[in-house]
Formats: structure tokens, C-alpha cells, sequence
């Protein structure tokens, strides 16, 4: 067996309609079609795989020390991307990764981190001052 792309993530909410608005507003995903179950639930989209599944529960309890940090996407135009955030009023955290990529860091509403990758080509379209150099220190400190 060979593990291929990640599919999926499955995140729970108990305000379905919100998260869904979020994820189309903020992160131009749309949702699409879905299996038939007895629970409320949305596929949301990102071009035509179903890449965040939302669950609507009761109540979702705090974690305090979770496995999960973060899910992340790839994705183009960050110049246009940086203008929804500001729009939307999320707030982010811009880092470049030296010869990796540039990550905006932003919480939907239930407080799941995101990061959206961008080539570090598209830095050259941001004001300066905007993106962050990468510091590894506090990645040190959650390992230790």
C-alpha cells in the first residue's frame, strides 16, 4: 500500500450555517453534493473534491492540547486573498518559509488554524511589511 493526497477533514461545529458561510465568504469554497445521512452536515468544495467535511453537533468541548495544530491548502492569489481577509475582518498572520512557501494563518469561527500556502513568487505583489519571517521557536518549544 502507498498513502496518496490527504482527502479530507472532518471538522465539528454547532452552528452549521455559520461555518459554512465562512468557508464560502473567506476561503471561496462552495458546497456540493453529499451522501444522504440523518445528521446536518455540508461538503464544502475546493475545485471538485470535497476537502472539508462539517459536522453540526450540540456542543463542541474545548480542547486545550490538540494533536490537530492545523490543516492546510494551497492555493493562488495571494494579493486578492489578503483583500478578503481585510474585507471579512479575519485576521491573519502572514509568514514567508524560506524556500518552502508563503502561509497565511487565520481560525475559521470554532477556532480551526488554517493556513493557506502560496508560491513565494506572489510576495512580490504585497506591501511590504505584510508578510513575516519565518521563526521556528515556538514550533521548538510544542516539540519539547
Amino acid at each position: 500500500m502507498q498513502i496518496g493526497q490527504l482527502e479530507h477533514v472532518n471538522l465539528r461545529t454547532p452552528d452549521l450555517a455559520r461555518a459554512v458561510q465562512w468557508y464560502e465568504r473567506v476561503l471561496g469554497m462552495r458546497q456540493g453534493p453529499k451522501p444522504k445521512l440523518s445528521f446536518p452536515f455540508a461538503w464544502m468544495y475546493s475545485g471538485e473534491k470535497p476537502t472539508v467535511h462539517i459536522v453540526e453537533v450540540k456542543t463542541v468541548e474545548p480542547i486545550h492540547n490538540p494533536t490537530l495544530e492545523h490543516f492546510a491548502f494551497s492555493a493562488t492569489g495571494l494579493k486578492s486573498f489578503l483583500e478578503v481577509l481585510k474585507r471579512e475582518q479575519v485576521a491573519c498572520e502572514v509568514i514567508q518559509v524560506p524556500g518552502v512557501n508563503i502561509q497565511v494563518n487565520v481560525h475559521d469561527p470554532d477556532g480551526n488554524h488554517i493556513h493557506i500556502d502560496f508560491v513565494d513568487a506572489e510576495s512580490q505583489d504585497v506591501e511590504p511589511g505584510v508578510i513575516k519571517a519565518f521563526r521556528d521557536a515556538g514550533m521548538r518549544d510544542a516539540n519539547s
